[in-house]
Parts: structure tokens; sequence; C-alpha cells
């Protein structure tokens, strides 16, 4: 059986939670990995019997690794699309892919040019809860009503260490998830984008927005920024009631029934990091040839270029 050699740019949590997901997959190996702090590549390197190294360059020539995943901060990502995408191996890259859209516009057009295959980390996508949400709506075609609440505090931000221009991006930073639900839930493209209660950077509060798609789905997204709200999805058709919240269980509410029956959750979902082990098999699978449900580089773009529409992003910069 082939071994397929997975390489990884960055050396934090994240690259450490993706590690331990393709490594506990069979047939597959760490084979190196970078970052800009050497100590920590080490680190990480040592725990999976692999080496570090200097550059993305050097990491792709030493290991002629079948995939990259790069795990860096958003101030990083371009820098490191740029050297990943001069090489042959698949690339999946943690989101956001740019701090804004007209970074991820330009990261996709450089992917585009290279040729390169590029898929994103979304993982909420990959949750237990959210492919089995798509099982249940794929019973009835009917228009769905898609209902997202998000959450964010850019005081909570700043002092877990975001940069400043991150965090007045944190629309796309952090945001990018909740919104990508209403591209993933909603069917067709988007339509119209309809801000209630627009983004006001000067006071950050309440932002509420409808989308509609072509097949007659309707989004709705409300945010509270600097104040209290659980992140939950709601998704009603003709014949259930869909809800997450917390994101990582489902619960099902069927016409004629009064209550909410929660679905049982898979455990992957806690020995490893929501969605990441789930993650892992789809990149193994691209690598051998199978179909995927991950989120391509267009996908992802998709959202961020919803993500601007909803706050009013388009014509006027966040940073």
């Amino acid at each position: 059986m082939k071994k397929w050699k997975i390489a990884i740019v960055g050396a934090g949590y994240m690259a450490q939670e993706h590690a331990k997901a393709f490594a506990s997959l069979p047939g597959v190996e760490i084979a190196g990995i970078c970052s800009r702090t050497r100590s920590r590549a080490e680190v990480l390197a040592a725990a999976h019997g692999t080496l570090a190294y200097d550059s993305v360059e050097a990491l792709y020539l030493a290991t002629q690794a079948d995939a990259l995943v790069a795990t860096v901060p958003e101030l990083s990502m371009q820098a490191v699309t740029t050297a990943a995408f001069q090489h042959p191996w698949l690339c999946f890259l943690e989101k956001p892919v740019g701090y804004d859209l007209a970074q991820a516009e330009a990261i996709l057009a450089d992917a585009r040019r290279q040729g390169s295959r590029v898929f994103v980390a979304l993982n909420r996508r990959s949750y237990a809860a959210t492919r089995q949400a798509l099982a249940e709506l794929a019973r009835d075609d009917s228009s769905r009503l898609i209902s997202v609440l998000d959450q964010q505090d850019m005081a909570s931000a700043r002092a877990a260490g975001q940069p400043e221009l991150v965090v007045r991006n944190y629309m796309y930073a952090n945001s990018i998830h909740m919104i990508d639900y209403l591209n993933l839930f909603g069917r067709g493209e988007v339509v119209a984008v309809e801000p209630t209660v627009p983004w006001t950077p000067e006071r950050p509060g309440v932002v509420v927005a409808t989308v509609k798609y072509a097949s007659g789905d309707v989004g709705v997204y409300q945010a509270v920024w600097d104040g209290p709200g659980p992140w939950s999805v709601t998704v009603t058709n003709r014949e259930a009631r869909l809800e997450m919240r917390p994101l990582e269980k489902l619960s099902v509410q069927r016409r004629g029934e009064r209550v909410l029956a929660a679905v049982t959750p898979d455990p992957i979902d806690t020995e490893f990091k929501p969605g990441l082990r789930h993650q892992a098999e789809q990149v193994v699978g691209v690598l051998a040839g199978a179909p995927t449900t991950l989120a391509t580089l267009e996908e992802a773009t998709r959202s961020m270029r919803l993500c601007a529409d909803i706050y009013g992003l388009r014509s006027s910069s966040a940073t």
C-alpha cells in the first residue's frame, strides 16, 4: 500500500491537532514540519519521528510530500501560499485564506495561475453533526430557512494577542465559519444580500442580514459583537427543523412533533478536534482519486465574498 506523505507548515496548536489526525490514518506519515519558530518545529517533528525544515521550498525538496497542510496565522498565509504553489503537492490551508477578501482573491488568482490543487480547512463542514444534518436535509427538497447566530468579541481577540489588522477584519478571521454554513446549507447561487442592521465598525454591535439563494432557500444571519450569544445554526424545511447548538451536536424536530430529539453524536469528534479526523480522511481520499466534500479554495473564497457583502465591505476596506 502506498504511503502518503503529509508535510505541515506551522507548529502551533492547530498544526499539532492536524498532525494527530493525519498520523492516526493507516498508510499516512508526517513527512516533515516547517515553522518560522524552529524550536517549535523541532518539537512537533520529534513527536512524529520526522525532521524540521527552515522553508517551504526546503520542506518540499527534502520530503517530496504528497500534500501540504498550512496552519499559519492570517498575516502569514499569503507568503506561505506563494511558496507552496510553486510545487505540485496538494495544498490544504487553514481558514481564513487571507485576512480580508482582497487577499483571498489574490491567493485564489495565484492558485489558478499555478494550476495548484487547493482545499480549505473549514472544519465545521466536517463536524459529524454537520454531516448528519446534510443527510437529514437530503430527505426532502423543499425550500430551507437557515438561521445563523454568530458572536464575536474584539476585546477578547486583542487580549488573546491577535494583531490589530486581524481584529479589525475578525469577520473574516472567525465569523467565516458561521457565514460558510449559509453557503453550505443554502442551495444555488446567492441572488441577494439584504443587510437589515448594518455593520458599524466604529460601534460594533448587532449585525443582521438576509441572504437569498436561487433555489428559494433563505438565510438569516445575526451576529452579536462585543456581547453575549452562543453560536448556533438552525435549518427548517417542510418536514423538519434541525438545530446545532452547540455546533457539535444535532437535534431534530420533525413535522407533527413538539420536541427536539438529539441525534447520537459520532465519538470521532471527541477523540480528535471536531472535524479534523474526517478532514484528514478526505485529504487522503483526494490523493487517492476519490470524490470529496472538502471546501475547495473557490468555495472558501465564495464564503469570503458573502462575508464581505453581509458586512458591506466590498466597496470599502475593513483595513
